[in-house]
């Protein structure tokens, strides 16, 4: 598969892969381009097979990374998705070699990506991720895993900000976190809010402006975090049903 790298030269043109554009994903496709044009003049990459499907790699320097990290000189790897028919061909590989052939050209010390200990959604993988070498880093209330893979055997290991590390806010009722680095969030965002109004339900919603703010965060994944009564409930981004759901289950 040939692999493209979308820049301000091409983006208008190229699909974004993981929000492909039709008529009712435009949000999703505007807000995602918009951000990633922010995000070049950082030295993000995003990298996608030559083809209408989710097959790409997106990565930035960690000291611009949307995550709350310790992790100077590292590229860390926002996103790598490789779904449907083109899963088991070995393009995860493919699109993780290109970006740490890119990694090492620029002399960063090593990837660093978020992982968790058990599956979860818009988390890479850990089994695949250790398969490739990738070592355990840090960790972090209620399931993260800071994965790196060093480039040397003296690369310093990266780590998570202490801002994050316990999973909990001081503020109560619901509280979401999030940012357009996920195209979802356009489309699905609105919709707690709706449904949160109708049921006069207290949420409070955040978004991410500037690096800054996302690397303060008070959990990693940056792009989207659910809190309730102080606690971290998910990252998952929620359709309204399902928050209808979890509603229901808070019995309220």
């Amino acid at each position: 598969m040939n692999i493209i790298t979308v820049n301000n030269e091409n983006i208008q043109k190229e699909h974004i892969c993981c929000a492909i554009s039709d008529k009712k994903g435009e949000c999703q496709v505007s807000s995602k381009k918009a951000w990633l044009k922010e995000r070049f003049s950082d030295g993000l990459v995003f990298k996608k097979g030559d083809v209408r499907g989710k097959v790409f790699i997106e990565y930035i320097p960690a000291e611009k990374a949307w995550c709350p990290i310790n992790a100077d000189g590292y590229m860390f790897i926002n996103c790598l998705w490789v779904s449907g028919q083109y899963k088991g061909q070995g393009i995860s590989n493919q699109l993780l070699e290109e970006c740490i052939f890119d990694s090492k050209q620029k002399d960063k010390k090593g990837l660093v990506i978020l992982s968790a200990k058990k599956k979860i959604p818009y988390l890479s993988d850990q089994k695949y991720l250790e398969y490739k070498g990738f070592l355990l880093a840090d960790t972090a209330e209620p399931y993260y895993h800071l994965m790196y893979l060093p480039f040397s055997k003296t690369a310093e290991k990266p780590s998570f900000k202490p801002c994050m590390k316990s999973g909990k806010i001081s503020e109560k009722g619901f509280v979401l976190y999030y940012c357009n680095q996920c195209p979802f969030t356009a489309k699905y965002v609105p919709m707690l809010e709706e449904v949160a109004k109708n049921r006069n339900v207290p949420l409070k919603v955040i978004k991410f402006e500037t690096t800054e703010q996302a690397q303060n965060a008070p959990a990693p994944f940056a792009s989207y975090s659910l809190f309730y009564n102080g606690d971290f409930i998910t990252n998952d981004i929620l359709s309204d049903k399902k928050f209808e759901k979890l509603l229901e289950e808070k019995g309220l």
